[in-house]
């Protein structure tokens, strides 16, 4: 039943095997889960029990693992068939809440009610605490995993079991809360310098020649390196304290060029850092009847629509896209920040999978009780069906006196892929660089806007390589 009384938030947390061969899954060795109330923050409910797998030779080396779970313990366990039951209660039409849950936690879930051949529950919305806090609150606490807010906070260390990590999850985004309350109310004197992370990395460039992070790398296989200094770089984001310039940013009007319209949101899925290619499906690894779309809580009550595939976010990879237009700096925000976004061609797998987005996400909108005239993402002109485009936006953010773009960029020549390095962040190395013929390997994922009478989804590019002509 997903009526008003399923009103709590569902804080749930997953503990698993490690996979120790290509082609082995994961199996849920724990769940755990609270109920709370959305208004109070107080525990309705709690549930949380070890689960024996099937294949009993997948724990024979738990007694290793750093989480107390042994082997013993996990034999005499229930099986998820026996509490497939009552987990599905749990979950089932209530908002899901967790650290990085749309990417490990919903899957998991997915997988073990497919394994017992039972429906999977659906979640009424769904609240991801990594994206979240690194949306608002900065990467203060360097790279934003659980142990590391804990101890950011002073809540003491992560034990890595369930309903214990389901409790400090809450306590952290209280914490958190509570501190970006206090830094609102007197924004001079509590934000100063207190955002940006400590360990910050300056990005340099100079005469027009690129600083190569790691100049040997091959695209298909990203270098860890690209892991690890994207958790210290993106540090200067829209400043979740400022009211009027995050709301400046949901009202800004939207635009119109040579292929649509666009309309600057605030995206949660451009603050997170690049991890790789492992994140990021091709167009031919997506599965139709997997694309879905919700409603996820965003800014003073407000929803916006999120797209998944299978539970997680969906984020394409698109490789060799033909930059139709380049870089567009022609329109502004009310503030004089620029726009930046460029148009590249789409293929016909491509448009397959956005024209199902688009029609999914219209629909659902139109439900939520919107009223907004529909934008398609894919562009499709008269005379020029047959050449169909996509913008590719580069969200920009405020830093210092200087507005800079945080998509990732690389420069591929031959076999050799270097990362480039911006230090004055002038829109016309952008321009020189991204030029109409160009061929870049695009990471973007998708951004939902409703801003005066104009919706629709935009595409936000995470990381883009572009190829030397």
């Amino acid at each position: 039943m997903m009526g008003d009384e399923r009103s709590e938030v569902a804080f749930f947390d997953v503990e698993t095997t490690v996979p120790t061969r290509p082609g082995q899954g994961f199996a849920i060795l724990e769940f755990g889960a609270i109920l709370v109330c959305p208004r109070k923050l107080v525990e309705q409910e709690t549930y949380s029990t070890l689960v024996r797998p099937t294949d009993l030779s997948l724990i024979s080396t738990l007694s290793v693992r750093c989480n107390g779970i042994n082997p013993e313990a996990v034999t005499s366990a229930p099986t998820f068939a026996e509490i497939a039951d009552k987990v599905y209660d749990i979950l089932h039409g209530r908002i899901w809440a967790g650290h990085n849950i749309l990417k490990f936690d919903c899957h998991r879930i997915r997988e073990a009610f497919s394994g017992v051949n039972k429906p999977a529950p659906e979640p009424k919305g769904i609240i991801d605490t990594l994206v979240l806090l690194t949306q608002r609150f900065g990467r203060r606490a360097g790279d934003m995993k659980m142990a590391s807010l804990a101890t950011y906070f002073g809540l003491g260390q992560q034990i890595h079991r369930s309903l214990d990590d389901v409790r400090m999850n809450l306590e952290v985004l209280k914490y958190c809360a509570t501190v970006l309350f206090l830094e609102s109310s007197l924004p001079d004197i509590f934000t100063e310098n207190s955002w940006v992370s400590p360990n910050a990395i300056t990005r340099s460039r100079t005469n027009g020649r690129t600083s190569p992070e790691k100049t040997d790398f091959s695209v298909d296989t990203p270098s860890p390196s690209i892991k690890t200094e994207s958790h210290v770089e993106s540090t200067a984001e829209i400043n979740p304290f400022n009211m009027d310039e995050f709301e400046e940013s949901l009202l800004s009007d939207v635009m119109e060029d040579e292929s649509g319209l666009y309309s600057p949101g605030s995206s949660t899925t451009a603050t997170e850092s690049f991890i790789g290619c492992t994140d990021f499906l091709e167009p031919n690894e997506i599965s139709i009847p997997l694309v879905s779309v919700s409603l996820t809580p965003f800014y003073r009550g407000s929803e916006k629509i999120q797209v998944l595939h299978d539970y997680g976010e969906l984020q394409v990879c698109c490789r060799r896209m033909k930059v139709r237009f380049g870089i567009s700096k022609k329109y502004f925000n009310k503030a004089g920040w620029p726009r930046l976004s460029f148009v590249v061609d789409a293929s016909s797998d491509l448009c397959k999978i956005l024209d199902v987005v688009d029609d999914l996400a219209q629909k659902l909108s139109v439900d939520s009780g919107s009223s907004s005239e529909w934008r398609p993402v894919v562009t499709r002109k008269p005379g020029f069906m047959n050449y169909p485009t996509v913008r590719l936006n580069l969200p920009t953010v405020i830093d210092g006196s200087i507005s800079r773009w945080i998509t990732e960029i690389y420069q591929k020549e031959s076999s050799t892929t270097q990362k480039l390095f911006f230090s004055r962040f002038d829109v016309t190395e952008l321009e020189s660089l991204i030029t109409p013929g160009t061929f870049v390997d695009a990471y973007f994922s998708m951004d939902s806007y409703d801003v005066q009478q104009n919706a629709g989804i935009r595409l936000v590019a995470n990381k883009l390589i572009v190829h030397s002509t």
